[in-house]
Order: structure tokens, then C-alpha cells, then sequence
């Protein structure tokens, strides 16, 4: 019994050490409707980072037909957001060498494959899908949000990753219900049609949640945010004025940096030791919530000059986005042909 318990320990031991070593397919992306902000790059983009320094086969789209679903009135400017949206990714260190970058409507396979598992879809799956309930609800002009592409949504976005066979997908926390979503399609199809697609685990981010100047959510439409393209005096002064603890009413009254939005940038940007400083500052009424701002200026700023300066430099090469993304086209459509080719296999029996 004991050595086969100690056999069992082992084959465990040798399990986790092989799932850190393996590569897998990622497939993740952003609509472009609008500037990046901090919460972008914290959240989201230094995620990809990680998966692409780990060598895993990584996809990241634009996903400009997502964007139609509530941004079709504004069409013209989607094109224009996908080339900006692209240059914060390259600035950021997403490297056309090492991962796939390119549009969403550029690889028609996408709709392809979106319409052959919207015919397996039931309805009520995604009229229980709460996020849909949740858009609704948020949004006031509820006339804009009702259209099939909205309702449809996790289809396309299920396509999105089946199209690539992508076996991790980093998300939010808001989009667990879409990957579910994405597995019952997938599964459905697999039972169905034959083994086709692996089934997609989400992966969430790891960085902590990231508040805006208000405390709510960083986002655009709450104008709360802190944009990576910003001047940087601008960025100073959002900072100088950013929401902090509201129950630290004086400069000596004792302060709980959980619940200061502003604490949620000192995660992201300040080392520990400075962390360290402005918890017990704070909580003993050493420092004063500009002092704790000053700080995280000094972390910041030179991480978005950075950035900032190698999107400058990108700016200057004539064409450079339009060749990433025609070069990541060219390398998606020959996967996303690939698997069409065997859905239709599956689906219809072709080159049988």
C-alpha cells in the first residue's frame, strides 16, 4: 500500500510538472471601440504577455465584428480604433514574430463557422447567457442592443475560439459565462458531428481588479480612466485627484487602503516595498493620500513614457500595422481553413 501510494504521489508530482512545461493554443482579444487604458495593459495585455514569454501558441484578434454589435451606428470609426488598439498591443510587447495578430473580419472563416453552430444553438441558452441580461439592463437606449448580432454574441465568440481549436482562453471574470457557453456548443457539436474541438478552459487574469478615478470599474463610458496615449500631465493630475478612501475624512485620521480605489494602481505598478510603505503609512496616518499618490506617480509615469515611446517609434514605420495584420491574416486563415475543412467533413461528409 505504501509504495503504491508513494508511486501515486509521484505520477502526480510528474502530471503538474508536464502541465507547466506543455504549450497550449490561445486564442484571446479585444474590441476596438476605443482608446486602451491601464486597466487594459494590467489586466488583459500583460496576460498575453505571459502566455507568449511561455512559447504557447497564442492567437490575439481584433475582434472588429464583435464591435458591430453595439458600435454600428459608428462603423466608420471601428477600422481606425483596430489600428490604434494594435499599436498599444506592439508598444506593449505583443510580438507579430511570436503570436498571431489580426482582424476579426479578415478571416471569413469566422462567420463561417459561426452560422453552422448557430444551427445547433438553442435560443434559450443565450437568452439565459446574464451577461446579455446585464447589458440590457445597463444600457439605456436598450433599442440599440436589440439586434440578432447582440443576441448572438457568444456564438460568434464561441466560433472565435473553436475556429482555432484554442484550448486556454484568458478572460474576465464577466465572460465565464460565455466560455460555459462555448463548451456546451462545442461539446453539443462534438456528440453530434464527432470529435472535432477540445473543450475551452477559461483562464482569469491574475492581476487584482483595477478601479477608476471614481471607484467604480475602470471603463471609457464611466470617463474614469486613466488612457495609456494620454499626455502625461494629464495622467498627473487624474492621479492628484483620483477617489481615495472616503472614510479618511482629515490628514489624521487612519486610513484602509482596501478600500481606496486609488490602492487598486499601487498593485499593478508599485513594487512591494513601496506597497509595504503606504499600507502602514496609511493605516497609522504617517502619510497623507497625496503623499500615497505621489508614490504611485513615480511608479507609473515611467511605465506608460515607455510605452508611450515605443508607440512613437511604431508610428514612424510606414505601414507597419497594415503588414502585422495582412501577415496574421495569412497565418490564421490557413488554421482557421484547416479546421473548416474538418467541420465540413464532419458536418456534410465532405472528401469522404
Amino acid at each position: 500500500m505504501a509504495k503504491e501510494i508513494i508511486t501515486e504521489m509521484k505520477d502526480e508530482k510528474k502530471n503538474k510538472e508536464e502541465a507547466k512545461t506543455r504549450k497550449y493554443r490561445i486564442l484571446s482579444g479585444m474590441r476596438p471601440t476605443g482608446a486602451l487604458h491601464v486597466g487594459h495593459l494590467k489586466s488583459v495585455i500583460e496576460e498575453w504577455l505571459k502566455f507568449q514569454e511561455e512559447k504557447h501558441k497564442c492567437f490575439f484578434l481584433v475582434a472588429d465584428l464583435h464591435a458591430l454589435t453595439t458600435d454600428w451606428e459608428e462603423s466608420k470609426l471601428i477600422r481606425k480604433n483596430s489600428f490604434e488598439m494594435v499599436k498599444d498591443w506592439l508598444a506593449a510587447g505583443i510580438s507579430p514574430e511570436e503570436s498571431v495578430i489580426f482582424l476579426q473580419s479578415d478571416v471569413p472563416e469566422h462567420t463561417e463557422l459561426f452560422t453552422i453552430l448557430g444551427m445547433i444553438t438553442p435560443m434559450g441558452l443565450l437568452e439565459r447567457n446574464p451577461t446579455y441580461k446585464e447589458a440590457l439592463e445597463e444600457f439605456g437606449n436598450k433599442e440599440r442592443l436589440l439586434n440578432l448580432g447582440f443576441f448572438s454574441y457568444p456564438v460568434l465568440q464561441t466560433a472565435d475560439i473553436l475556429l482555432y481549436k484554442a484550448e486556454k482562453v484568458p478572460v474576465g471574470k464577466d465572460q465565464i459565462p460565455h466560455i460555459e457557453i462555448a463548451r456546451d456548443i462545442a461539446e453539443k457539436f462534438n456528440r453530434i458531428f464527432g470529435n472535432v474541438f477540445p473543450l475551452p478552459e477559461p483562464v482569469l487574469s491574475e492581476s487584482p481588479k483595477i478601479l477608476g478615478s471614481d471607484g467604480r470599474k475602470m471603463s471609457k463610458s464611466y470617463n474614469n480612466a486613466i488612457f495609456l496615449t494620454e499626455d502625461i500631465n494629464r495622467i498627473k493630475e487624474k492621479v492628484m485627484t483620483y477617489m481615495t478612501d472616503t472614510a479618511r475624512k482629515t490628514r489624521k485620521d487612519p486610513g484602509e487602503p482596501e478600500r481606496c480605489p486609488l490602492y487598486t494602481l499601487h498593485r499593478v505598478f508599485s513594487p512591494k516595498n513601496d506597497r509595504d510603505y503606504v499600507e502602514s503609512g496609511c493605516r497609522t496616518a504617517q502619510i497623507g493620500c497625496i503623499d500615497c499618490k505621489k508614490v504611485l506617480l513615480k511608479n507609473m509615469i515611467p511605465e506608460i513614457e515607455k510605452l508611450q515611446s515605443k508607440r512613437e517609434e511604431i508610428e514612424k514605420r510606414d505601414d507597419f500595422v497594415i503588414d502585422v495584420l495582412k501577415e496574421g491574416a495569412k497565418r490564421a486563415k490557413e488554421f482557421a481553413q484547416a479546421t473548416m475543412e474538418e467541420v465540413k467533413r464532419a458536418v456534410f461528409h465532405l472528401y469522404d
